[in-house]
C-alpha cells in the first residue's frame, strides 16, 4: 500500500512494576522493519504491558525504546506514528463506518491534514482493502465481530502507521471467524508489509500467522523464534509445556540414566546432569507397540475419538501417573490393554 512507511523497533532491558508486581522484568527484543511478530504468554506475563510501552500509552521505569534508531520515550503517544487495534474493536458506536475510519484523518493537526477529497479517497482505499467497502453506511452494531474488528483494523491503518499494534486482536470472537481472520491477516501483511507486532495468549494463533513468535512468561522473554523453532525446540520447560500439547514427567537423572518412579527407562538423558528433572513429550509423539521393549508400560483406561485421531487415557506402570496420549484411528485401541510407549521425539530439562 502506498504511504506505509515501516520502522525498526528496539527494546533494552526495559523494566516496569506495578507495586511489588514485575510486570516486564528487564525485555530486551529486536524488531525488523516489516516484520510481523507475535507476543505470546499466559495472562500476566507481561505481553500487554509491553505493547502499551511501545504504543506510548503507558511508559517504562526503566530502559529504552527506539524507533528506527531515535528514542521513541521522547515522543507522546500521538507522536509515534503507531496504529493501535483493541480486542474490544472500540470503533464509535455514533459513527458509520466511513467515519470511524476517517476520523484518525480527520483529527489530523491543520498542517498535515488531507483535503476532503483526499480523505474520502484514503477511506475508500483502505475499506476496498479489509474487503468491507460495501459497509461503508452502517454503523457498527449493524456489523458481525470478524467485520467490526477488520473495520478497527482499517481505521488504525488510515494514518499511515510505521508500527501497527493489535491487543488480542480476536479474542472476542468465535473459534470459526478467528480462524478465517488468521489467514486474513496473514494475507493482508503480506500485501502491506508495515511492522507488526501482535498480542496473544493463543499458541495455535502465534504459530499460524506470525513470522517470528516472543514467548513470555512473570515478564520476561523465555524465548525467539521462528514458529517452528520455538515449537520443535523449546528452549525450556516453560516454553515446551505452554506450547502444544504435551505430557510432563517427573524423572530423576543419574549419571547419564533416566528414572521414573525408581525404575529406569531406555531413554537418554541427552546431557542432562544428575538431579531432579521434567521429561516432556508431545502427545503425538508418544509411539504405541509391545509392552516388553518400550521405555515405558502402562494399561489403558479409556480411549475417545476426535476427528482423525483418537485419545487414550493410559496408567503407566512406572509411577501410576494417568497420561493422555494421540494416535491414529487406524490403530484399534481397548480399555484394559497393556500397551508400551516410547517417544519418537522428547526433551529433558532440569527442575
Amino acid at each position: 500500500m502506498k504511504g506505509i512507511c515501516r520502522m525498526t523497533i528496539e527494546l533494552k532491558n526495559l523494566v516496569k512494576k506495578f507495586g511489588i508486581f514485575a510486570a516486564l522484568d528487564g525485555v530486551d527484543l529486536r524488531v525488523a522493519d516489516g516484520e510481523l511478530l507475535a507476543l505470546l504468554g499466559p495472562s500476566g506475563s507481561g505481553k500487554t504491558t509491553l505493547l502499551r510501552i511501545i504504543a506510548g500509552l503507558d511508559r517504562p521505569d526503566s530502559g529504552e525504546v527506539f524507533f528506527d534508531g531515535e528514542n521513541a520515550l521522547l515522543r507522546g503517544a500521538g507522536e509515534r506514528h503507531v496504529g493501535f487495534v483493541f480486542q474490544h474493536y472500540a470503533l464509535f458506536r455514533h459513527m458509520t463506518v466511513f467515519e470511524n475510519v476517517a476520523f484518525g484523518l480527520r483529527v489530523q493537526p491543520r498542517a498535515i491534514r488531507r483535503s476532503e477529497a483526499d480523505i474520502r479517497a484514503r477511506v475508500k482505499e483502505l475499506l476496498d482493502l479489509v474487503q468491507l467497502d460495501w459497509l461503508a453506511s452502517r454503523y457498527p452494531s449493524q456489523l458481525s465481530g470478524g467485520q467490526r474488528q477488520r473495520i478497527a483494523l482499517a481505521r488504525a491503518l488510515a494514518i499511515e502507521p510505521g508500527i501497527l499494534l493489535l491487543d488480542e486482536p480476536f479474542g472476542a470472537l468465535d473459534a470459526k471467524v478467528r480462524k478465517e481472520l488468521r489467514h486474513w491477516l496473514r494475507s493482508l501483511h503480506q500485501e502491506i508489509n508495515v511492522t507488526s507486532i501482535f498480542v496473544t495468549h493463543d499458541q495455535e494463533e502465534a504459530l499460524e500467522v506470525a513470522n517470528r513468535v516472543v514467548v513470555m512468561d512473570k515478564g520476561r522473554i523465555e524465548q525467539i523464534g521462528t514458529p517452528t523453532e520455538v515449537y520443535d525446540s523449546p528452549a525450556s520447560a516453560f516454553v515446551h509445556g505452554f506450547i502444544g500439547e504435551s505430557i510432563e514427567l517427573p524423572v530423576q537423572v543419574t549419571d547419564g540414566s533416566v528414572e521414573l518412579g525408581g525404575r529406569k527407562l531406555k531413554l537418554s538423558a541427552n546431557g542432562v546432569r544428575s538431579g531432579a528433572s521434567k521429561l516432556f513429550v508431545r502427545r503425538h509423539d508418544m509411539q504405541i507397540g509391545p509392552a516388553d521393549a518400550a521405555a515405558l508400560q502402562g494399561e489403558i483406561m479409556q480411549v475417545r475419538s476426535f476427528g482423525p485421531v483418537q485419545r487414550a487415557e493410559v496408567v503407566l506402570s512406572q509411577a501410576k501417573t494417568v497420561i493422555e496420549i494421540d494416535a491414529p484411528r487406524d490403530r484399534e485401541l481397548r480399555a484394559g490393554e497393556i500397551v508400551g510407549l516410547n517417544p519418537r521425539r522428547y526433551r529433558i530439562f532440569a527442575a
